[in-house]
């Protein structure tokens, strides 16, 4: 008598879509993220987005002159096999410290603090108020700033005290605009969002 033994192939998911995502050919114009199990493809902001990240981005840049630190834009932020690509991050001067080793982008264990500008429709908010808020938790990072136009005229909230085993943060506190959002730890200590880089609240 023959018997027959199927083989079982074991995927690991996250291995998989590392490489997919290693491999991909993303159009321009597009950012890819990998966020909880799957491919985030997200088209780069309008007019609106562009301009509050270049305003935090100089303000940063500004703020942090001297100290080791700097802020950097749309890269990728590597958390194991999950990538992120916030609007503004903050890293030490010296990206090679915390470059990652195939050299993709740099380690989520050396950023300070990631700035996110919500963009509209419930999907975008969606991926920087839930997906994001648990993938930069879940990864250490300390300071989760949301830049959200669509808050109740806008808002900006600073979320502070990561728990990677929850994926969540302990403590955020909402700003509305008109008002100066601040952060309250790390090299970005006493950095200001206020209308300066909001504009004032919206209708």
């Amino acid at each position: 008598m023959t018997v027959l033994v199927a083989e079982e192939t074991v995927v690991d998911l996250d291995q998989a879509l590392w490489q997919v995502w290693t491999e991909m050919d993303v159009p321009e114009g597009f950012r890819a993220e990998i966020i909880e199990g799957a491919i985030e493809m997200s088209p780069t902001g309008g007019t609106r987005h562009l301009t509050i990240n270049r305003r935090v981005l100089l303000a940063l840049h500004d703020q942090l002159r001297g100290t080791g630190w700097a802020p950097a834009n749309d890269g990728n932020v590597i958390h194991g096999l999950r990538v992120m690509i916030p609007d503004v991050f903050v890293a030490p001067d010296d990206l090679e410290e915390i470059e990652h080793p195939e050299g993709l982008g740099v380690l989520a264990s050396g950023v300070a603090l990631v700035v996110e500008t919500v963009s509209p429709g419930s999907r975008a908010r969606r991926r920087d108020l839930v997906l994001k808020h648990r993938a930069y938790a879940t990864a250490g990072i300390a300071v989760y700033v949301i830049v959200d136009d669509f808050d109740e005229g806008g808002a900006v909230t600073v979320l502070t005290g990561p728990d990677p085993e929850r994926g969540a943060y302990a403590r955020s506190v909402r700003t509305p605009y008109g008002e100066e959002a601040v952060v309250p730890e790390g090299p970005a200590k006493g950095f200001a969002i206020g209308p300066e880089i909001t504009g004032a609240r919206r209708g």
